[in-house]
């Protein structure tokens, strides 16, 4: 009888991150020891659907995204683990992002290196009666970051904001 217990018990951790992401792993998060971290939070009165389809049509970003000044998929397809994505965004040109996890519908990261600051960005997405919940969260690292955090927080919170009203107002007309 110890044997099926210590079977079960040993299945239990591994059942739990099973349908944390439905990939067996982990939800993948922001970088909690790096200096500048912003979270936004915004309900959107549109279907789901319809909101995960604009976010994830990177290559349309630049058409309601006004600080976006082009996006390009350099992975062919729909976003998934592994996806890369090329864009600019306030004077930040070139960066390259990976797609690092996705559920369809419910949650997306990405991140990577951009001019020596390593961002991960996390969105998740959650229907509720009211429409549905979206929040985000993005943490930057490196050196850039450490010699001006109070001018690099203060910018990444005014980007953060933006992305989700203009999200919301695209997705409510």
């Amino acid at each position: 009888m110890i044997v099926p217990f210590l079977a079960k018990a040993a299945a239990l951790p591994v059942a739990f991150l099973l349908g944390l992401t439905g990939t067996g792993r982990a939800p993948i998060g922001v970088d909690t020891s790096a200096p500048v971290i912003t979270r936004e939070d915004i309900v959107i009165h549109a279907p789901l659907e319809r909101i995960w389809r604009i976010q994830t049509d990177v290559e349309s970003w630049p058409q309601w995204q006004p600080d976006v000044s082009e996006a390009t998929k350099v992975t062919p397809g729909p976003l998934r683990p592994g996806s890369v994505f090329r864009w600019s965004v306030e004077g930040l040109s070139g960066i390259e992002s990976t797609v690092q996890q996705v559920e369809p519908g419910r949650r997306i990261v990405w991140g990577g290196p951009a001019q020596g600051i390593t961002a991960v960005h996390v969105w998740t997405f959650t229907t509720r009666e009211d429409g549905v919940h979206i929040h985000t969260e993005e943490s930057w690292a490196g050196d850039p970051v450490d010699a001006a955090t109070p001018a690099l927080q203060a910018a990444l919170d005014a980007s953060l904001d933006h992305w989700v009203h203009n999200l919301k107002d695209r997705a409510e007309r």
